[in-house]
């Protein structure tokens, strides 16, 4: 192979969004920029642990809970089960003695390790990068059998999960994961019995089967599985699907996303999730012969937390930086449960904010939904306002517990923190906390990956249609063997459209010479990339590459 250039020298740049053509032909570059890529995931993982970690306060696990400190990783190591620091706190509240080596501290030096272990690995990989691993017995030259990878790499991850399943969350080697009740009450870390049948092992079964049985010729040239960027576009669509999928169970609530670690959901909210039980729970102690006040009394703060607006993820707004602590405050305590009543002794009960109003008019109601007072917007015009129709308010639980006021500017005060939920004192001189709302974080694992999601599907499409219509978007048959010249033409192949003195590659497949020959014509700059549109060989590239980038003069 022969490589001619012209004395004076040109200088060929690549476009930032076409840089990763310099991998496309390349196995075991391709491998390090991906092992780099796991390096720079890992360590941010685990330097996010430490962050989070240093501006944590353990010291309220009931009232100022991770989630609404802002924490976004924390949570999903202790959904897994860590749940002591070597700073002597556990998350449940008290101090430990022996947190052991996996505490959050220790995950996240884990992480950060091993992403420096990736680091040097990706290093070895792009300097050793032709490697005979790579290259294909019968030719010679590198090739990657990528139906055989994908085997590969699917019978691995069934055997990680199944062993992640069968060791760390059976407690058989490990602690177990965060079990919960759905009241987000009485979480712990304890062991799961994991599926033994089919929906455990289908990884493996499903990675075994890839290995051993080859694809269909049609289906592999109808799909190009040959190509490189075929495996781009179902890799990114398997991301896509994946962050779709996580964005829901996140949004919508499950099994997999406490709300003792992302705070609840807004559709908790919406239906009165909460505050159904809690009033079915008041009723069953009434039913015990218990006091309106010893009845209230039984409901954990935790529980009355939940039911209250500023935990909705859906009242932050999407530019509202910052954790819930930053917006409301912090809960400092339950103030009880707010009973009101007419002058007539009608329990009242105030209807409750939606979630997507900033502000609703104070509305008070009898059993039946009957309105029998409000706060009006005008005095003037009034004919059932808090003073009108004399309302008191009575709390029950609480630090209020008992306690009674009948003045009108009280009860209104009480009655537009009722359109909240239950009320609670917050403190916002700590953090100077500006009273508006902000979303937790299982808002922010939403918006994020929903976002990710839809911009993975463009590009699933995108790099999916450039595989499989490579040759009409090219303008050029794979298998065409007549000489080619890249840049003689403004578009390709059509001599009407010749471009005068300026810069083309002649590329040249001749089966005579080994690789492909490249002649610049002359001195002017070229913009594009060629690798990303004509196959080349690996000969060519090794040399072709090295010219384009670096200028000679």
């Amino acid at each position: 192979m022969s490589i001619s250039f012209s004395e004076r020298g040109i200088y060929m740049g690549l476009p930032w969004y076409r840089v990763h053509t310099v991998v496309l032909n390349d196995p075991g570059r391709l491998l390090s920029v991906h092992i780099m890529h796991t390096a720079l995931v890992s360590g941010w993982a685990g330097s996010m642990a430490l962050y989070e970690l240093a501006v944590f306060d353990p010291s309220d696990p009931v009232l100022d809970p991770m989630w609404r400190q802002g924490m976004f990783v924390i949570p999903f190591m202790t959904r897994l089960g860590i749940t002591n620091s070597w700073g002597g706190w556990s998350i449940s509240g008290g101090t430990i003695t022996n947190p052991g080596i996996w505490s959050y501290e220790g995950v996240a030096g884990a992480h950060i390790l091993f992403s420096g272990l990736c680091f040097l690995a990706a290093i070895w990989h792009w300097v050793y990068w032709d490697l005979e691993r790579f290259c294909d017995e019968r030719t010679g030259k590198p090739s990657l059998d990528l139906p055989k990878i994908f085997g590969i790499h699917f019978f691995l991850s069934g055997v990680a999960c199944f062993g992640f399943g069968a060791f760390h969350v059976t407690g058989l080697y490990g602690p177990g994961i965060w079990v919960s009740d759905p009241y987000g009450l009485t979480g712990k870390v304890q062991s799961v019995n994991p599926a033994w049948g089919a929906e455990g092992t289908l990884g493996i079964l499903a990675g075994l089967f890839h290995l051993s049985v080859r694809p269909p010729q049609r289906l592999y040239k109808g799909l190009r599985m040959g190509n490189i960027e075929t495996v781009l576009s179902s890799s990114i669509a398997a991301v896509f699907f994946a962050a779709f999928v996580v964005a829901g169970t996140m949004w919508y609530g499950s099994a997999t996303t406490p709300i003792e670690f992302f705070g609840p959901t807004r559709y908790q909210w919406d239906q009165g999730y909460f505050q159904q039980e809690i009033y079915r729970r008041v009723g069953a102690g009434l039913a015990e012969n218990l006091s309106l006040s010893e009845a209230w009394s039984k409901i954990p703060e935790k529980f009355a937390f939940y039911d209250y607006i500023g935990n909705n993820p859906a009242k932050g707004g999407f530019f509202r930086a910052g954790s819930m602590d930053n917006g409301d405050g912090i809960a400092v305590g339950w103030l009880g449960h707010p009973i009101f009543r007419d002058k007539e002794g009608r329990e009242l009960f105030v209807r409750r904010m939606p979630t997507f109003f900033e502000t609703f008019p104070v509305v008070l109601v009898d059993g039946d939904g009957i309105v029998r007072a409000d706060v009006p917007f005008r005095r003037a015009e009034s004919k059932s306002s808090v003073e009108q129709v004399g309302v008191t308010v009575e709390f029950y639980g609480g630090e209020l517990n008992g306690v009674s006021y009948s003045d009108p500017a009280t009860v209104k005060k009480y009655a537009r923190r009722a359109q909240l939920g239950e009320i609670f004192e917050l403190d916002r001189a700590t953090l100077k906390s500006d009273g508006v709302f902000r979303s937790s974080p299982r808002g922010w694992f939403t918006f994020g990956h929903a976002t990710f999601a839809l911009l993975f599907f463009f590009g699933h499409i995108w790099h999916g249609a450039r595989t499989l219509f490579r040759d009409v978007f090219a303008g050029l048959d794979p298998d065409l063997d007549a000489q080619v010249e890249f840049g003689a033409f403004q578009k390709l192949g059509d001599p009407t459209t010749r471009r005068q003195n300026e810069a083309r590659i002649s590329l040249v497949n001749d089966p005579k010479r080994i690789g492909v020959e490249a002649r610049i014509v002359n001195h002017d700059r070229i913009y594009g990339s060629i690798g990303l549109y004509i196959p080349l060989s690996f000969d060519f590239r090794d040399h072709f590459f090295r010219y384009l980038f670096s200028r000679t003069t």
